[in-house]
């Protein structure tokens, strides 16, 4: 009955329908894959790689405005120390002044005194003269800075910045439309694969489902007939003539209650006592052929995985006993090697079996591909190319030409969503605290450490801790640790990061 139930489902109009449609929506769902591979690599792989370009200038573009506020700090330093030297220089020939007016009006001073007084005060005046012409010249050279700084090279950078920004809007725009163009592409499959559920929905008969069941458990047995009439009046009336009506009893004629009730009971079974038999599905197989192809192939990859692995520790432990005979045959002190035999002979065992176990699960996984790379031929479109027609057949990976070939990629990791403004949220450098030059050259191998040559020179960010170490950075904002008995140190007092 088991059997007949089963062979009899697989029948039905509407069973064959939703196998078609599971047929349909496993299509439907290797499309699904398609555009989530389209996604990957077109999409979130290409704003990554952009994203990190797009870095790497801003970067190089902050550096250059760094540069810039550094150079014009400068300037402004140098035509301070020109201003505060010739106010020196000013009130220095002011007390020169000061000093010859007094001895010039002392009638007591000397003519010498008064002559040296007059010498200082030319002196002084020569040497302000000097300095309010180097303050001007600086004045005028910060003023030129200044404003190429505010209205050339300043806006400049911005300009940059702000094409930068917009081709990383532009950028943005083309993976929109390289996520709809993956969508679009594979909305013929997944018309055709609408297409086919409907059709498989129109396919299912009622009648004929219907006059399967009757065909598979009519009986063939003929309805039961009329009951007779059995009269238990005979032994009453024999000794009445032979004329007496009566009815002799035909052993022929008879017909037993009893068997004829229960063939009745027994084709009745539907509105009386169910039959003790129930629909189970079959016990689980060792080569899992109890279960869909997809199912059944993830389930041998799954144990040939693990049977690799097994394999994997018994090489290992074999390999480690071997090495540790060696070592007790060269020492015997350290222990017998032939107390390691038994295990070494059963970890060979091991291995024997659990080779054979990988070789039948490998030509059972060879069989169900095969029989998965056959169905890869059941449909075929000439609207899309040769990568979306393979990614049809399996959620679990894709095909290549050759349909004995399958690669399996691994899922792919998504991004979370502040991922890619990230990015563009770096902190600040740390400022320049002064500069340095390499006295002997370093390579700076290790990791966290920066290489320098003889003689280059350094920004300083980070001063010596007491662990023999200095945090130094290039021009080019590449940063690292140096030894500091490597460089000559110099410090600088409100210096602007650089």
């Amino acid at each position: 009955m088991y059997v007949c139930v089963c062979v009899l489902s697989v029948r039905f109009t509407s069973c064959i329908a939703f196998f078609n449609i599971l047929n349909e929506l496993n299509d439907y769902a290797g499309q699904r894959e398609v555009v989530a591979e389209e996604m990957g690599h077109r999409v979130y792989g290409e704003l990554m790689r952009y994203s990190h370009d797009l870095k790497t200038e801003r970067k190089m573009h902050l550096q250059e405005g760094r540069k810039a506020q550094q150079y014009l700090d400068m300037c402004w330093k140098q035509m301070d120390n020109s201003k505060k030297k010739f106010e020196r220089e000013c009130r220095e020939a002011e007390k020169a002044q000061q000093s010859y007016e007094r001895l010039d009006n002392d009638t007591n001073a000397t003519k010498a005194d008064v002559e040296k007084a007059k010498q200082q005060l030319n002196l002084r005046t020569h040497m302000a003269d000097e300095n309010k012409n180097e303050y001007a010249a600086q004045l005028q050279n910060f003023n030129g800075e200044q404003h190429k700084h505010y209205y050339i090279v300043i806006p400049q950078i911005y300009k940059q910045l702000q094409e930068m920004d917009e081709r990383r809007t532009i950028k943005l725009s083309e993976c929109y439309k390289g996520f709809a163009d993956s969508e679009r592409k594979v909305i013929p499959i997944i018309s055709k694969c609408l297409e086919g559920m409907i059709l498989a929905a129109k396919s299912v008969d009622e009648h004929r489902d219907s006059q399967l069941v009757i065909d598979c458990f009519k009986s063939g047995f003929e309805p039961p007939g009329d009951f007779p009439f059995e009269d238990y009046s005979q032994n009453i009336y024999r000794t009445i003539s032979d004329g007496t009506i009566s009815t002799p009893k035909q052993e022929g004629m008879r017909i037993d209650s009893k068997t004829t009730v229960g063939k009745a009971k027994g084709k009745l079974w539907l509105f009386g006592k169910k039959p003790k038999w129930s629909v189970k599905m079959g016990p689980a197989l060792e080569d899992f052929s109890h279960l869909p192809p997809e199912q059944r192939r993830k389930k041998l990859q799954q144990r040939i995985d693990e049977l690799n692995r097994e394999l994997q520790k018994e090489t290992d432990q074999k390999d480690a006993l071997i090495k540790m005979k060696d070592v007790y045959e060269k020492n015997p002190q350290m222990g017998d090697p032939g107390s390691l035999q038994p295990k070494l002979t059963e970890t060979m065992s091991n291995m024997d079996r659990l080779r054979m176990e990988i070789h039948k699960n490998e030509a059972w996984l060879s069989e169900v591909e095969g029989k998965v790379a056959a169905r890869s031929d059941r449909r075929h479109s000439s609207d899309i190319n040769h990568l979306v027609t393979q990614g049809r057949e399996s959620p679990e990976g894709s095909y290549t030409d050759d349909a004995n070939q399958e690669v399996r990629g691994p899922p792919q990791q998504h991004a979370h969503p502040n991922e890619f403004d990230d990015e563009f949220e770096d902190d600040d450098p740390l400022p320049a605290i002064g500069h340095c030059k390499a006295i002997y050259p370093f390579d700076g191998h290790n990791e966290g450490t920066l290489a320098m040559k003889e003689g280059e020179i350094l920004y300083i960010i980070e001063e010596d801790k007491g662990d023999g170490w200095t945090r130094a950075r290039r021009h080019n904002g590449e940063e690292g640790y140096v030894p500091t008995s490597y460089i000559d140190v110099t410090l600088e007092k409100n210096s602007k990061g650089s």
